[in-house]
């Protein structure tokens, strides 16, 4: 607003008047860059309330229902009937009533036919004016937003009620308003002319009791006929004539004006530091959610290795009963008695099967088997405990959608849905029994062909000394024998019993260690199944993290240091705001 009675203010105040323009532009630029809700009214507000200041007018705003007598009762306190009265709403116009030496009765029309200006000299003071606002519940709703979007630029509310209706919703709604700004509030019960003395008591009474319980302050209340005042009667005016006084006696106008902006900038400030201060509440809850799927996760990962360990002790104690097994089997079998008997191979393999391996297989599977499911039931309940972890994660981020910037909740809802969707085709990959058939063809065709190999050189053994022993030459061994065969038959035919039984004995050891070898390749092989089952489980536990959660970590983490920074900027205004504060009041009259 540009008018030329602008107030007039020089040295110390003018510069502190500067500053605090300074601290409201600037702390609308920081709200611009907060992205939260709101946002944008509060930058007018601010705005509003910075280029108010250039005129330094003290601006008391007369608020009210339509009906209410709000017109009545400001020509009562100018003395005169300067503004247009009706029993219907007269106005949707803010009108601005300046303090002039001399009446200014014909109105000036500006900005966009939004406020009409008037003059005159019972404002208050020099630097008062006194602005009539549309009265609010009408069947008009503009009349509403043009009163509600006035009330931040006020210095002084006085709120006018009627007394044949006292404290309406409306009413609750704008005082509510008017506390949330921080304004210095009056609250005028209008008509009471209407009342006899106990009437007014009790609606007096009334009032104050539903002012404090809903709204938890305790105005001042005035009772008042706006009507008899401009009839020549006192009508309760001169109370709040003396009021007025006595607020413009604290100190000049123009420094309650700074002191009045500055509670209404404090207000923002405390808002948006406490929109952001709930907003780094809820980065830590979530960065603890995840933190704790985290957690999961490497709790996962050593139980894999927890039952590792104790699958390959009971695969090593069964294998050590094969070899105990085994080498008996050898044993019996290389004996001189057996070989007389000369076993036939049929009957030598069913025996090698059923003593030997036919147990250890049992055995094995169901050890293997036992890993495998509780890898996979592990795994299932894992990845069901993840999946549960951020459906929670993404319901609470929902439900904090109306305070979160666009862009952070679309980037966290967006890495929360991909978390989720490869947590579901993880879980699935355990579905369909595939890791278990896999694992159990591995360890069928490790066991079938270690029977196969060892049964076959066991048995070409015991084929090969029973044809010796029965036959007792050297040429009968080597009709249709094998290289192995002449090895073993030579010593005994050329040397004799002692070096061939000496020679028999040797072979008997190589069988053992033969055997020996194949089962340890054969435990190598099952340690390097189930070692590579828990690897590749470790790796998919490890690919999640890298593939999802650090990018959310990552996500969160640029959140808050993002809302730190915020409420750092925010701290420095609000120290900017204190520094002023004590300048202004430490000012002279």
């Amino acid at each position: 607003m540009s008018n030329p009675s602008i107030t007039v203010i020089e040295g110390k105040v003018a510069l502190l008047r500067e500053e605090e323009i300074q601290l409201l532009n600037a702390l609308a630029e920081t709200l611009g860059k907060l992205g939260l809700e709101q946002v944008q009214d509060d930058q007018r507000r601010l705005r509003d309330v910075a280029a108010d200041l250039g005129e330094m007018f003290f601006l008391v705003a007369v608020i009210g229902e339509f009906n209410a007598g709000k017109s009545t009762f400001i020509n009562a306190l100018l003395g005169e009937p300067l503004l247009p009265m009706g029993i219907t709403p007269t106005t949707e116009m803010i009108e601005l009533i300046r303090y002039s030496e001399e009446p200014q009765r014909k109105p000036i029309t500006r900005d966009d036919h939004k406020l009409r200006l008037w003059g005159h000299p019972n404002t208050g003071a020099p630097g008062i004016a006194i602005v009539d606002t549309p009265g609010t519940g009408s069947v008009f709703a503009q009349h509403d937003e043009i009163a509600k979007d006035f009330l931040h630029r006020s210095d002084l509310v006085m709120f006018v009620t009627s007394a044949k209706r006292a404290f309406a919703e409306t009413d609750r709604l704008y005082l509510d308003l008017a506390r949330n700004y921080g304004k210095k509030t009056v609250l005028i019960v209008n008509q009471i002319d209407l009342l006899n003395p106990d009437e007014w008591a009790e609606v007096r009474k009334f009032v104050a009791r539903q002012v404090k319980e809903s709204l938890g302050f305790e105005p001042l209340i005035f009772g008042v006929s706006a009507r008899q005042a401009l009839n020549g009667q006192d009508g309760g005016m001169d109370g709040v004539r003396a009021h007025l006084r006595g607020v413009f006696a604290e100190a000049p106008p123009t420094q309650q004006k700074l002191l009045a902006q500055l509670d209404l900038t404090e207000r923002v400030i405390a808002r948006y530091r406490g929109q952001i201060e709930t907003e780094t509440g809820n980065i830590s809850r979530d960065t603890l959610k995840v933190r704790h799927v985290q957690e999961e996760l490497d709790k996962h990962a050593v139980g894999l290795s927890t039952q590792f360990k104790e699958t390959s002790v009971t695969i090593e104690r069964i294998f050590a009963e094969l070899g105990r097994r085994g080498h008996a089997f050898i044993d019996e079998n290389l004996s001189i008695r057996q070989l007389l008997r000369r076993p036939g191979q049929q009957a030598l393999q069913n025996r090698f099967q059923e003593e030997v391996i036919g147990r250890s297989l049992r055995e094995i599977n169901e050890a293997t088997n036992s890993y495998i499911n509780s890898v996979i039931d592990s795994s299932r309940l894992y990845w069901r405990g993840v999946i549960d972890r951020l459906n929670q994660l993404r319901e609470m981020l929902d439900q904090d959608v109306g305070g979160l910037d666009a862009n952070a909740y679309a980037e966290q809802r967006a890495g929360l849905e991909e978390a989720i969707r490869i947590a579901k085709t993880e879980l699935e990959s355990y579905s369909n029994g595939q890791v278990i058939r896999q694992m159990q063809g591995i360890f069928e065709g490790n066991i079938n062909a270690f029977a196969v190999s060892s049964l076959t050189t066991v048995s070409g053994l015991i084929a090969l000394a029973a044809i010796i022993i029965q036959q007792g030459g050297i040429a009968a061994a080597l009709a249709g024998a094998s290289v192995i065969v002449i090895a073993v038959a030579a010593p005994l035919a050329v040397g004799g019993v002692i070096a061939g039984t000496l020679y028999y004995q040797r072979v008997q050891a190589d069988t053992h260690r033969d055997f020996d070898s194949r089962v340890e390749q054969l435990v190598k092989s099952y340690h390097d199944s189930l070692d590579d089952l828990t690897i590749r489980e470790r790796e998919r536990l490890k690919k999640y993290g890298n593939q999802v959660l650090t990018p959310i970590f990552s996500r969160l983490g640029s959140l808050e240091s993002r809302y730190q920074e915020q409420q750092r900027t925010l701290q420095q205004h609000q120290q900017v705001l204190e520094r002023l504060r004590q300048a202004i009041q430490s000012l002279g009259p």
